[in-house]
């Protein structure tokens, strides 16, 4: 629906411009044979945004990002980068676009600074040597053979090419596999960096913290399909929180307003749509009767907890709908 040059996202309904859209996608398809990978998905990602495609293995997410990058193209939908196709128009698509896959491929006989020297021969408007590699804190690693660099440091090196280009749109596929926490952090903050200069940026990641941390939006693929979109904020609103404890010395429990109890021997778990209320009751109740939550413990849900429930409700949907005989 359009008012006025002004298009509803199909991922969470918000009002955008369709000059802000730099990845658009309409009922995109991807199979292999009678296998389909991808079931028909829609999405439109803005202008400097960074959006997380999240989803178990196996989900579809590694299929959409490849149907994205050019490398396969899509079985039927629409899909645009930069307005442009970018199978039929990968030549002008891809000088535009970095990419940063799940696994690099180096001659590890190379320096840093030779392999880094090749990839900024074959690309529009490279930074310079010392630049990027800076930028990703492997200034003081040019001359070392690329074999003999950590797996942390292959992957900031691979994140180097990728935004060699200074690119518009950056696609990064489990960028932080194999880092350390530090590297982990210095490389958000380099996409943050990228973010700010105006780069659309496209994640996938299995660390959901990652995804929390960084994402605008972030959507959650099962199955071929997107199941879950919006702000991290608001779908992790989609759970309840929960309070949890072990009981020491009562079988008595208090009623919590807007909370699920659940009990486990002498774990007590309270699924709470109101955190502040349900916990200042449980406290007050507690110290009435002068009794002792062990392990007391409140939070929100989080995104893993979102991605797991999925994941467990899929896992599930496939064991209901399995024949009895292959089970």
């Amino acid at each position: 629906m359009t008012r006025r040059g002004l298009e509803l996202s199909p991922t969470d309904g918000s009002l955008m411009s369709m000059d802000d859209v730099v990845i658009e996608v309409d009922g995109l398809r991807r199979s292999y044979g009678e296998f389909e990978a991808v079931r028909g998905i829609s999405l439109r990602i803005r202008r400097g945004e960074l959006f997380a495609l999240l989803g178990t293995n196996g989900a579809g997410k590694t299929t959409t990002i490849e149907v994205l990058e050019g490398l396969q193209p899509a079985t039927s939908g629409r899909v645009r980068v930069l307005g442009l196709d970018p199978v039929r128009d990968r030549n002008s698509v891809r000088p535009r676009t970095g990419v940063m896959l799940q696994h690099g491929g180096f001659t590890g006989s190379l320096t840093v600074r030779e392999t880094v020297e090749i990839w900024r021969s074959l690309t529009v408007r490279p930074q310079s040597t010392a630049e990027v590699l800076d930028l990703v804190d492997l200034g003081d690693r040019m001359n070392v053979a690329v074999e003999q660099l950590s797996g942390g440091e292959g992957r900031r090196l691979e994140l180097a090419l990728a935004v060699l280009g200074r690119p518009e749109v950056l696609f990064l596929d489990e960028p932080t596999t194999g880092m350390d926490p530090a590297s982990r952090r210095r490389t958000w903050d380099v996409v943050r960096e990228l973010q700010k200069g105006g780069t659309t940026v496209l994640l996938t990641t299995h660390y959901l913290e990652e995804a929390e941390v960084l994402a605008d939006r972030v959507a959650i693929m099962r199955g071929g399909n997107i199941v879950a979109t919006g702000a991290p904020e608001d779908v992790v609103r989609t759970l309840p929180a929960r309070i949890s404890f072990r009981l020491l010395g009562t079988d008595v429990l208090p009623d919590l307003p807007h909370a699920t109890r659940l009990v486990d021997g002498d774990r007590v778990v309270y699924e709470s749509r109101q955190l502040q209320a349900d916990l200042t009751r449980l406290l007050e109740w507690a110290n009435a009767g002068d009794i002792r939550l062990a392990a007391l413990s409140a939070r929100p849900a989080t995104l893993e907890d979102v991605f797991l429930d999925i994941a467990a409700d899929h896992d599930l949907t496939d064991q209901l709908a399995e024949p009895e005989a292959v089970r």
